[in-house]
């Protein structure tokens, strides 16, 4: 399996992109999550001028955040500056519109935005509507400006068979986030073929599927074993698992709520973390205080809420052997790339990372 690593925006990130091409990693991505992280286009121009080989990705640009030429504009700049190494995410924004206090756009809207980044960026021309206004749009003046001659990689994210499907009719590879159930893959990857029987598909588009998690590697000493359950464990994945509790807190008062899919002790936690962050299921404002240093390390205070349970389904745990072990039943699911978003030594968990699978 390929190794890659998903990181936010921040001053200095090409340095980290440029130790990751010589750890040897296969791509680097960054957050698109506007009023949390740094912007990644502009990080991954930087890491587009200090790299030579490694793919970059922005993982996940959404419909509801950018406009279809204005998102194509910023995929064909890139490619002009790291031609062929470009990877586009599209999801439909579930974190990047929820930490607006808004709700994501549809599947159908994703579809829509998805076809038009990819015949924009491979030079074609699209209608493009606004209200009642329809006009045909396409790059103006390309080359040194924007690449749209080299192919730019799509993936859409999909945590279920509504997007995957997406991802068959448009030949885009997949990207979920904390699915580390083989099985759920299995059907994704089910959702996807069925979608893509008998359409017709571009020979230049890729269908690979990337599984971003976190990584700890628990430390086997001679005299003692390291607790999985321990601070360290905990740190090193709560960032992951406080994104989905905080997910849940978000949509608690919703009729379908993802919170009454968890067990007693989970939804224990999303009301601790409710009453913690100061706020309610229901309150107008409560996105500026479940999301603050959303996906950053977490505070000490909060590791409570960082249930093995969670941990187990949504992160890599275990010693190295455990681990591998792991990693190839999800190899086996079809996973062809493992993502991990480091947040305590980057450097060093990329490296561990690397190590682990080679």
């Amino acid at each position: 399996m390929r190794a890659g690593v998903v990181v936010t925006a921040h001053p200095g990130v090409e340095d980290l992109a440029v130790q990751a091409e010589e750890l040897g990693l296969h791509s680097f991505w960054l957050n698109d999550t506007p009023m949390v992280h740094g912007d990644p286009f502009i990080a991954l121009g930087l890491c587009a001028k200090a790299t030579s080989r490694i793919r970059l990705g922005i993982g996940v640009t959404s419909p509801a955040l950018r406009s279809a030429p204005a998102a194509a504009s910023a995929f064909a700049s890139l490619n002009a500056l790291a031609p062929g190494r470009i990877i586009c995410g599209i999801g439909t924004g579930n974190t990047a519109r929820r930490t607006l206090g808004m709700r994501p756009t549809t599947a159908a809207t994703m579809e829509s935005f998805t076809a038009a980044l990819q015949d924009l960026c491979a030079g074609r021309t699209i209608e493009y509507r606004e209200d009642d206004q329809v006009r045909d749009v396409r790059f103006l003046h390309t080359g040194a400006h924007a690449n749209t001659a080299d192919p730019i990689e799509f993936v859409v994210a999909a945590l279920g068979p509504k997007a995957a499907a997406v991802a068959g009719r448009r030949g885009t590879g997949l990207i979920s986030f904390g699915l580390l159930d083989p099985t759920a893959w299995q059907a994704l990857h089910d959702a996807r073929r069925h979608a893509a029987h008998g359409t017709p598909r571009d020979p230049d588009s890729r269908m690979d599927s990337y599984l971003v998690t976190a990584l700890h590697i628990l430390d086997e000493d001679e005299d003692e074993d390291e607790d999985p359950r321990g601070d360290a464990a905990r740190d090193a994945t709560g960032h992951i698992v406080l994104s989905l509790l905080a997910f849940a807190a978000d949509t608690a008062a919703d009729s379908r709520a993802f919170a009454d899919q968890l067990g007693p002790e989970e939804r224990e936690a999303v009301r601790r973390l409710l009453d913690r962050r100061g706020t309610t299921a229901t309150a107008p404002d409560r996105h500026t205080k479940l999301y603050p240093d959303y996906l950053q390390r977490i505070a000490p205070e909060d590791r409570d809420l960082i249930l093995p349970s969670l941990m187990n389904t949504l992160a890599l745990v275990g010693t190295r052997d455990d681990l591998r072990a792991r990693i190839t039943t999800l190899e086996q699911a079809g996973i062809d790339e493992l993502l991990i978003q480091p947040v305590i030594d980057p450097p060093t968990e990329m490296a561990q990372l690397a190590k682990l699978l080679t």
